[in-house]
C-alpha cells in the first residue's frame, strides 16, 4: 500500500523510524477499524504530537478567581499562575453568573495579561511636550492628588449667586466606565462626594 493512499506521509514514516507493521498502526483509519474509536474521535484521530500535548493550566502552582475585565456582565474567570506569571485564564464554573463561560474577548484575557503591546510603566507627557516620560509610580500618585486638589479649589464654592451654603466644587467630575461593580461605584461616589463633587455619573451598556 502506497502512503499516499494509507494518508501517511514517506517522510512522517522515516521520521517515526519504525517498520511497515507499526506504519500501519499509525495510520489514522486503521486504528479506527481495529481500535475502540469506531467514529475517530478520540485516540485513533490522535497523532503523536497531539498524544503528548498537555494543558496550559497543568504547570499553574495556585489558582485566583477574578472577574473579567471588561464588560459590566461580571463573568467569572480562573487565573492559572506560576512564579507570579499568568499562564491561563478560563471561566469560572463556580460563577453564578456566567457558570464558566465567557466570551471571545474574556476569552482572550491572558493577551491582555501578557500581551507584549501593554503598558507596564507610568508614562507622562507634560502639557505641549512631544515625547513621553517614565515616572516611577509614587510620583505619578503624588501629581494626581496635587491636580485633584488644585482643580477642587479653583472650582469651589461656599455659597451659591443667592447666598445659600452649597460648599461644594464644579472643578471635578466623575464618569465611571462599564466594567466598575457595584463595590467599585459604591466607593467612587463616596470618594467625589467627599471632595465636593456633583457631576458623578457611571457608563454602563448592562
Amino acid at each position: 500500500m502506497r502512503a499516499a493512499a494509507a494518508g501517511v506521509s514517506m517522510e512522517r514514516r522515516r521520521e517515526a523510524g519504525v517498520g511497515p507493521k507499526r506504519w500501519l498502526e499509525l495510520w489514522p483509519v486503521y486504528r479506527q477499524l481495529t481500535g475502540g474509536d469506531p467514529l475517530g474521535r478520540g485516540h485513533a484521530a490522535q497523532s503523536p504530537r497531539s498524544a503528548g500535548l498537555t494543558a496550559r493550566t497543568e504547570g499553574a502552582d495556585h489558582v485566583a478567581k477574578s472577574i473579567c475585565p471588561y464588560c459590566a456582565v461580571g463573568c467569572g474567570q480562573r487565573v492559572y499562575v506560576a512564579d507570579d506569571r499568568v499562564l491561563q485564564i478560563e471561566g469560572d464554573p463556580d460563577s453564578p453568573i456566567s457558570r464558566g463561560r465567557l466570551c471571545p474577548k474574556g476569552s482572550a484575557s491572558t493577551q491582555l495579561v501578557n500581551g507584549p503591546q501593554r503598558a507596564r510603566k507610568v508614562l507622562y507627557r507634560e502639557p505641549y511636550g512631544t515625547e513621553w516620560q517614565e515616572l516611577d509610580l509614587d510620583t505619578a500618585m503624588d501629581m494626581v492628588v496635587d491636580r485633584v486638589l488644585d482643580a477642587r479649589d479653583k472650582g469651589w464654592q461656599d455659597v451659591d449667586e443667592h447666598g445659600a451654603r452649597v460648599r461644594r466644587t464644579l472643578g471635578l467630575a466623575s464618569l465611571g466606565g462599564a466594567t466598575l461593580d457595584n463595590e467599585e461605584n459604591y466607593l467612587i461616589k463616596k470618594l467625589f462626594t467627599a471632595l465636593g463633587a456633583l457631576q458623578i455619573e457611571n457608563q454602563a451598556r448592562i
